[in-house]
């Protein structure tokens, strides 16, 4: 499978048209839907669900939208090898990419980040954020360079390194709540109450052992979860 053609796949699978896609790419309509077609044969599958002729709008199959996530990613893999190769060895430039969670360690990175800047500013910094199983993840395929997470579980598959920071959790609420008169807040006063709880932390972290009722059999009500992720 050329990188030239999962380039093709990708245009299309972004334009949803062969017409528009291959005008992005100064190709002839023809040979573009020749290229796809040769890739679908070559893996014996279905990528793209082709308009009627009332609406050309182009759809992917389930294996269309697995191949485009791999495609992005061995893209962006290729492009951050081909700018550490053609970096200069006369100077420290290049790109570092970093996974890292919601934590306030990201104040600590991005003032270590400007203190080099100002001796390489050479150097350019990419954060992708998200949870712990993402920043893994993206560790294991080779597309960030190191990452930052809350808890660390498996020091024998990576070098590690802990933080001079720690985390202050609150809890945002109006002021006419009637918790907002409490100086502190205890885990019994947020048990009955719906939540927007990060998900990284959630039933795993040291917020959700906090909140542990001691009762058996109780666990923490779901909440309304978030994190935040690559489009």
């Amino acid at each position: 499978m050329e990188l030239r053609v999962l380039q093709y796949f990708l245009a299309v699978a972004r334009e949803q048209s062969i017409v528009r896609a291959a005008e992005s790419l100064h190709l002839s309509q023809p040979t573009l839907s020749t290229q796809i077609k040769a890739m679908e044969e070559s893996l014996g599958k279905q990528l793209l669900i082709r308009g009627t002729k009332g609406s050309r709008k182009i759809t992917l199959t389930e294996e269309g939208m697995i191949l485009r996530k791999r495609a992005e990613e061995i893209l962006d893999l290729v492009q951050k090898t081909e700018r550490e190769i053609s970096s200069s060895d006369q100077c420290i430039a290049g790109d570092i990419y970093i996974g890292t969670g919601e934590t306030d360690a990201v104040r600590f990175i991005a003032r270590a980040a400007r203190k080099l800047y100002q001796t390489h500013p050479g150097i350019h910094y990419h954060i992708a954020s998200g949870n712990a199983q993402f920043v893994i993840e993206q560790l294991d395929k080779g597309l960030i360079d190191f990452g930052v997470v809350l808890a660390f579980k498996d020091e024998t598959k990576y070098n590690s390194i802990r933080l001079p920071c720690k985390d202050t959790w609150g809890v945002i609420m109006r002021k006419d709540a009637p918790l907002a008169e409490k100086k502190a807040i205890r885990p019994e006063d947020l048990w009955d109450k719906p939540l927007i709880l990060s998900q990284q932390d959630y039933n795993s972290g040291a917020l959700a052992a906090w909140m542990q009722k001691k009762t058996p059999n109780w666990k923490l009500p779901q909440p309304i979860t978030c994190s935040l992720t690559p489009p």
